[in-house]
């Protein structure tokens, strides 16, 4: 019996056992659309935008550890996926993302929606396919499907021309593809020699990334930290691969990372890092980064742009970390570590400003809702959830880590809820943020889902305010969401004056059919949630008014190591 190519795509589908198809229609994927209809088998969620779905694919893939999916239409729809497909191959999230296509025939004759899409994302994306032989079809997505999930996951898109989908063939899948690609063997010498590196240190330090979270690691990574006795710093995408309350932990490193994981990562002698690929936002100024360690790099792909100094071993966090185990044994870190409890007691991590604060909101989060998913948005929101949130395997913070795209919050909270229906998920997202996606608050609606968004309202562009204010002279430049043709030309007003904020979130919410909640005052932050907590048929919008002095403290300026951090706003930088 012959199957058209969109019958075949709906059996693929099925067979790769996909639950969820994030999927917005188009002339160009209809084909698909009507293929989907006879599958209930597969629940198709309609975003609002096509950004929505990838960002909610994407949520959907990271809380459990399956391939999202999501499907557009040529030209535009597939253009509109490219920021949420950079974002999974930054961070490494296997997606498969199918894009329609114009007839074969037309190809290359500007027709109505055409764009050579395949082209345009090779570079932001791990691998991209084009069909152009109904033939080819089956083995085409059987390869999408293991290439996004084989050593370093990452998005694979497929595109698919209107003719194949239309055009009849077999419908046989392969059930496994002919190559499978292995994590890569370690070597029992590299290995060898970064233990031994690492039993010479007197101030030995771990550092781990978002490796060890994909790989599963985080119980693994949890008893090398304690036989060794080796504290551990984290990346932001590695927070809570570690329990954050664990003696053992550190803290945050990075631009942005506690005092106590800066400076410890300064004055290491031996820095072993698994699971990270050495960002800039983690090093700063890379000639100032644990300039008197030696360090070591476990990482299933190490970046090629490494110091030479540098020992880089190839492996799989888990595999690595299981043969670590077998051969290492208790370091004489007694007096190193309680070095760095006293870093951590002498600048502990803590929110600036007055009034309604972001540690007490975290805080009060935290203990409302112990065991959540949190999806955080882009900005000083994201920071300060990295910063305060207490996170281990029960509680999970989903970011946009390597691209750092805003609007990732709100339509990521929907995929992870829909991953996993029975846990708590928060939305973390900035009032410029959350407006970058705010139309994926009907798609909440409509799917019913219970999500909390919690909007901390500045009533400014946070994070860039907070660098012109400390770097650039405080020339507030497009970063005001009040500001309005009839203000002034440079803003001297402390805010009294201003004309009010646009839109009014609480009234926003409602009319998408959410519950709607405005929080003023520390003592409103506890029935808001408890109010949030109860409402399970549809989502509740908070919005907390915190002031928009508020800074992310510490930061290391621009082109400074780590060690020159600036621990209050007091301090300023003109910028080089």
């Amino acid at each position: 019996m012959q199957y058209t190519g969109a019958e075949l795509f709906t059996h693929a589908l099925k067979s790769e056992q996909v639950k969820f198809l994030f999927a917005y229609p188009g002339g160009q994927v209809i084909d698909l659309f009507d293929a989907l209809y006879s599958v209930p088998e597969i629940r198709l969620i309609l975003p609002r935008h096509e950004q929505g779905a990838v960002f909610a694919a994407d949520g959907y893939a990271r809380v459990t550890g399956q391939t999202g999916v999501c499907l557009a239409t040529s030209g535009p729809g597939a253009t509109n996926l490219v920021t949420g497909i950079a974002n999974a191959n930054a961070d490494s999230v296997p997606l498969v993302c199918f894009v329609g296509q114009v007839p074969t025939r037309l190809l290359g004759q500007s027709a109505f929606q055409e764009v050579s899409f395949t082209e345009m994302i090779r570079p932001v994306c791990k691998a991209a396919f084009a069909v152009r032989e109904r033939t080819a079809l089956a083995e085409t997505i059987r390869e999408a499907f293991r290439t996004a999930t084989s050593g370093r996951p990452g998005p694979a898109v497929v595109e698919l021309p209107k003719d194949i989908q239309q055009a009849y063939g077999e419908a046989d899948y392969p059930v496994e593809p002919a190559v499978r690609v292995e994590p890569p063997c370690i070597s029992e010498h590299q290995l060898y020699a970064a233990l031994e590196r690492l039993n010479q240190a007197q101030k030995p330090l771990f550092l781990i990334g978002g490796g060890i979270r994909i790989a599963q690691a985080s119980q693994e990574m949890t008893l090398l930290a304690e036989k060794t006795g080796v504290p551990v710093v984290s990346t932001m995408m590695g927070k809570g691969a570690l329990p954050s309350s664990h003696p053992m932990y550190v803290g945050n490193l990075g631009v942005h990372g506690s005092y106590a994981a800066n400076t410890a990562v300064s004055q290491c002698d031996v820095l072993f890092a698994i699971g990270t690929r050495f960002s800039d936002r983690v090093m700063g100024a890379p000639e100032g980064f644990a300039k008197n360690a030696s360090i070591v790099q476990i990482d299933i792909e190490p970046a090629p742009q490494l110091p030479e100094k540098i020992l880089t071993i190839t492996a799989d966090a888990k595999m690595a970390l299981n043969a670590l185990l077998r051969i290492a044994r208790p370091l004489q870190t007694g007096a190193w570590n309680q070095q760095i409890r006293q870093w951590k007691k002498m600048h502990p991590l803590a929110a600036t400003g007055s009034s309604l604060s972001p540690q007490h909101i975290f805080r009060a989060l935290s203990k409302a809702f112990p065991e959540a998913i949190y999806c955080a948005d882009v900005g000083q929101n994201q920071l300060w959830a990295s910063q305060f949130l207490p996170l281990d395997e029960k509680c999970q913070l989903l970011t946009s880590g390597g691209l750092g795209a805003m609007g990732y919050g709100l339509p990521s909270a929907i995929g992870a809820k829909l991953g996993c229906p029975e846990r708590t998920v928060i939305a973390i997202a900035g009032d410029g943020g959350i407006q970058m996606s705010i139309q994926e608050l009907a798609t909440a609606a409509v799917c019913e889902l219970p999500i909390i968004i919690c909007i901390f309202n500045n009533t400014c562009l946070g994070n860039v305010r907070q660098w012109q204010k400390m770097f650039y002279e405080q020339r507030y430049s497009g970063t005001c969401m009040r500001a309005r043709v009839s203000c002034p030309p440079r803003c001297v007003t402390s805010g009294r004056y201003c004309p009010p904020y646009l839109p009014d979130f609480v009234k926003l919410a409602e009319s998408y059919g959410a519950t709607g909640i405005r929080v003023q005052e520390e003592w409103e932050i506890s029935s808001a949630l408890s109010q949030a907590k109860h409402n399970i048929y549809k989502p509740t919008v908070i919005e907390f008014c915190i002031a928009p002095d508020q800074a992310v403290l510490p930061i290391v300026p621009p082109g400074k190591a780590l060690d020159q951090m600036v621990l209050t706003t007091g301090n300023t930088y003109s910028h080089e």
